[in-house]
């Protein structure tokens, strides 16, 4: 099915249907309170679809919540929020965004995230929700360079 999506800030009503996609998603959602987290959602007729968001930690930045409803899977939803929030990123100052998974390796591999070694990152990530505790250690830590022009 063909979605005429939009993407955009997301905005505090939005908190709710992303702790729904989240959740849905079985992916953390814990500390969205806690942390510091630009999301932007994929909407259709006032429907949110998707979401992924950044949570930045000087220039280097934590991708995560990539989540998309399954009426939007397999139209290029995941891949138009993952572009978006690296804009996004950009814009902001990050020059390297960083994720853990435990799904979704090839879909991120194919947008230029390589392989990273979890141990050697910044102790900002370390000492994120994230990478302490609510992703376990088996999740495959993937990275990559931003460009800005």
């Amino acid at each position: 099915m063909l979605l005429m999506l939009t993407l955009r800030a997301a905005s505090a009503t939005d908190a709710p249907v992303i702790r729904d996609l989240l959740a849905t998603a079985a992916l953390p959602v814990d500390d969205l309170e806690s942390s510091e987290i630009d999301f932007v959602v994929a909407e259709q007729a006032g429907t949110v679809h998707g979401t992924v968001g950044v949570q930045a930690l000087g220039n280097i930045g934590l991708l995560r919540s990539l989540a998309v409803s399954p009426a939007a899977r397999t139209a290029g939803t995941g891949t138009a929020l993952v572009d978006a929030i690296e804009a996004h990123a950009a814009a902001r100052g990050i020059r390297r965004l960083v994720l853990l998974t435990e799904t979704a390796a090839p879909f991120f591999m194919k947008r230029g995230y390589a392989l990273a070694d979890r141990a050697t990152m910044p102790e900002a990530l370390q000492d994120t929700a994230e990478f302490r505790s609510l992703c376990p250690s088996t999740a495959t830590c993937l990275a990559k360079d931003l460009r800005h022009d």
